[in-house]
C-alpha cells in the first residue's frame, strides 16, 4: 500500500523551526562573549583560547548539572525565561567551590515540539546566567524529540568549564580545627527538592500556583520559580581579599551532605541552627507536609546557598567586606575535631 512521500517534519521534527530558533538566539549569545572566544555561533565546536600569560599552572575545573523537576513549575505556568539561570547557577556554583573562575558554558535542550519563541526564552535565561557568572555561552544543542517528550515538555542540561591556578585550588585540604563557617543566603529553594515540593504543596495540599499561602510575600508560582543565586562575582572578590580554607555549594542533600564532601579525615563541622535565617517557603513545606526537620535539612538548602570556611581572623575580614557591600552573611558555626561529621544543633 502506497503511504505517500514522508518528510522529517511529518515525523514531528521541524528543521525550519530549528533554524528560526538559532536566528533568534544569536543576539542572546552575543551578550555573553569574552575576549578569549574564537569564532561565532554555528561551528561544529566552540573555541576558547585560554590566556596562557595569565596562568602559570592552570587547572581546568568542569561541572555538569540540570534543573530537575523545577521545570514542571515553569511548564505549568508557561514561563520559561528564568530556568536557564538555574541551569547556569547549578554548574558554575559547583566549580566555584573549588576556587575556579567560570570561563565558558554549554547547554542542551531536549523537547517534544520545537517552538522557536520558547527556545529563545530558555536561552535568554541561560545567557542571563552566563552574564551574571561572567562566562561565555560557547555552544549548545537543541534536540526535538517527538514521542519521547510531550509537546509541552522539555529538559535542560548544562556544562561549565572554569580555571584556577594549581596553588590556589580549594579542596578542603587546608581546613583546620576552629575555622569559621560563613553562610551566604540563598534566594529561596534554588533547584533542589522540587519532587517533594510538588508532592506536598501541589498534589497533597492542592495549592494553586497563583495563590499566596500564609507567610509568603508573593504568589506560590513566583516563589517556586525564583532563580538560583549565582555566587561567582562575590566569591571571586572574596578570594582576592581573604584566605579561604574550603567552600561548599549547598544543593541536593542540604548543608549536611554538601559540607561533608569537603571535610578531610579527622574533622567535622558544628552548625548552630539558630544562626540560620530560614525563608518562609521552607516553613510552609515543613508545616503543610509534616516533613521532619532532619529531612528538611537533608533535602533543601534551608536558606544557605553557599558556605565559606576561613581561619577566624580571615572570617572577620570577610564579614567586614560583605557588610561593606550590603551583603548578608551568617556565622553558622565552625570546623571541629570533636566530631567527624556535620552536626546541626
Amino acid at each position: 500500500m502506497d503511504k505517500g512521500v514522508m518528510s522529517y517534519r511529518q515525523a514531528g521534527v521541524d528543521i525550519d523551526a530549528a533554524d528560526r530558533s538559532v536566528d533568534m538566539i544569536k543576539q542572546l549569545v552575543g551578550r555573553t562573549m569574552r575576549p578569549e572566544v574564537i569564532g561565532g555561533i554555528g561551528s561544529f565546536g566552540g573555541m576558547f583560547a585560554l590566556d596562557t600569560a595569565k596562568y602559570r599552572q592552570p587547572v581546568l575545573v568542569s561541572g555538569t548539572d540540570g534543573v530537575g523537576t523545577k521545570l514542571k513549575i515553569a511548564q505549568m505556568l508557561d514561563r520559561h525565561d528564568s530556568v536557564g539561570i538555574d541551569l547556569v547557577a547549578m554548574c558554575v556554583n559547583d566549580i566555584l567551590a573549588q576556587g575556579a573562575e567560570p570561563l565558558f558554558f554549554l547547554d542542551y535542550i531536549a523537547l517534544g515540539k520545537l517552538v522557536p519563541e520558547q527556545v529563545a526564552a530558555l536561552v535568554a535565561g541561560v545567557a542571563e546566567g552566563c552574564v551574571q557568572a561572567g562566562c561565555a555561552l560557547l555552544g549548545g544543542e537543541t534536540a526535538e524529540m517527538p514521542g519521547f517528550y510531550g509537546e509541552n515538555e522539555y529538559d535542560l542540561a548544562g556544562f561549565a568549564v572554569g580555571v584556577v591556578e594549581r596553588h590556589r585550588l580549594i579542596d578542603g585540604a587546608k581546613l583546620k580545627d576552629g575555622d569559621v563557617l560563613l553562610g551566604l543566603p540563598s534566594s529561596g529553594i534554588h533547584s533542589n527538592g522540587y519532587s517533594l515540593v510538588r508532592k506536598v504543596l501541589l498534589e497533597n495540599e492542592g495549592l494553586s500556583l497563583t495563590e499566596q499561602p500564609e507567610g509568603l510575600k508573593r504568589p506560590l508560582g513566583e516563589e517556586l520559580l525564583t532563580p538560583t543565586r549565582i555566587y561567582v562575582p562575590l566569591i571571586l572578590e572574596l578570594l582576592q581579599a581573604v584566605s579561604i580554607s574550603g567552600m561548599a555549594h549547598i544543593t541536593g542533600g542540604g548543608i549536611t551532605e554538601n559540607l561533608q564532601r569537603i571535610l578531610p579525615p579527622g574533622l567535622g563541622a558544628m552548625i548552630d541552627e539558630s544562626r540560620i535565617d530560614v525563608p518562609a517557603v521552607f516553613h510552609l513545606i515543613e508545616k503543610r507536609g509534616r516533613v521532619p526537620r532532619a529531612e528538611m535539612y537533608r533535602t533543601f538548602n534551608m536558606g544557605v546557598g553557599f558556605i565559606v570556611a576561613l581561619p577566624p581572623a580571615e572570617a572577620e575580614k570577610a564579614a567586614s567586606l560583605l557588610q561593606s557591600k550590603a551583603e548578608k552573611c551568617m556565622v553558622l558555626g565552625k570546623i571541629s575535631k570533636q566530631v567527624n561529621k556535620v552536626v546541626i544543633t
